[in-house]
């Protein structure tokens, strides 16, 4: 008969690879050391394969248990899930989201929804992440993330992610105000000045770096920031220009430090997307939150708006 594992044999396995230690997992959930170690060997002896490697400063994954890490997480997202559920549809509307943003969305679309639901659901604790989609789909394949809005480059990801198309985006080229390159026409008037970009893996940031690779010259971006704010903030306080969203200019946070040069190039627009697993079961209140992000999407679409459609 095959080895029949045992939640607590599960829980112990996924806070050990978390705190890459007995001893951090025995702290997180308030287990003796001796219990969590037992829990282990059990499991590895019955699976016949070995999952950590003991190092002198605590444990590592093997081949094999990164493996089962994958999906040992999964279960105990999804029982915490189903737990939440059973809460939820008997009227309990309790327990936690886990939602990913791209920066851009986090500083626009996301707060208005945000206090709605919240005005909604007040018992519900909602744990934002903020990047684009490359860095996050570790937790969503893992359910630690039900669902992220973000911008998305083809590839690999296609066949496990469920993709809708909620928005798009313009952006614009910006510097800060006084720079000299604000009486500019054209993005070739542009090269000769520093650029920063944030890190062009997997999103709209792939798509210029496409771009500007079909032109006879492109902009030397000396500087890769990896968060969005990074971004803003050198261009707003120094000679770097940037390409940024074009709402920018009417951000009631930063438009006063910012400028947007009106370059004849068109630039491509970002379309954003609600990401979630292939095979996701919502719960009802996180089911609540995708309909208010969609809700407050289609409000995008007014005339003054910088969206311009969605699917």
């Amino acid at each position: 008969m095959a080895f029949q594992i045992k939640i607590h044999q599960i829980r112990a396995f996924v806070e050990v690879a978390r705190q890459g230690s007995i001893r951090g997992a025995s702290r997180v959930l308030q287990l003796s050391q001796p219990a969590l170690t037992k829990s282990i060997k059990e499991l590895e002896e019955g699976m016949a394969a070995q999952l950590f490697m003991r190092r002198s400063k605590g444990v590592t994954l093997t081949e094999c248990g990164e493996s089962f890490f994958q999906h040992a997480s999964l279960v105990l997202e999804e029982l915490r899930t189903a737990q939440e559920e059973i809460q939820q549809r008997l009227g309990r509307h309790a327990g936690q989201i886990s939602i990913g943003m791209g920066a851009s969305v986090s500083h626009s679309l996301m707060p208005p929804v945000i206090a709605r639901f919240r005005q909604q659901h007040p018992l519900v604790k909602v744990r934002i992440m903020e990047g684009q989609l490359v860095s996050m789909i570790g937790e969503l394949r893992q359910g630690e993330l039900d669902f992220t809005i973000n911008t998305y480059y083809r590839g690999a990801y296609d066949h496990e992610l469920a993709f809708e198309k909620l928005f798009e985006k313009r952006f614009a080229v910006f510097c800060r105000i006084g720079h000299p390159a604000q009486a500019a026409r054209s993005i070739d008037d542009l090269l000769r000045y520093s650029w920063t970009m944030p890190t062009p893996r997997g999103s709209y940031y792939k798509q210029l770096e496409e771009m500007f690779a079909h032109r006879a010259q492109a902009p030397d971006i000396g500087v890769v920031c990896e968060t969005f704010s990074s971004c803003i903030s050198l261009v707003a306080q120094s000679d770097f220009l940037s390409i940024l969203p074009e709402e920018l200019g009417t951000s009631a946070l930063i438009s006063h430090r910012l400028a947007m040069i009106p370059v004849a190039e068109a630039l491509p627009t970002a379309a954003y997307y609600l990401i979630q697993r292939r095979d996701a079961q919502q719960t009802p209140v996180a089911a609540t939150l995708i309909n208010l992000f969609r809700r407050q999407s289609r409000t995008l679409l007014r005339p003054d708006s910088l969206i311009v459609k969605t699917r």
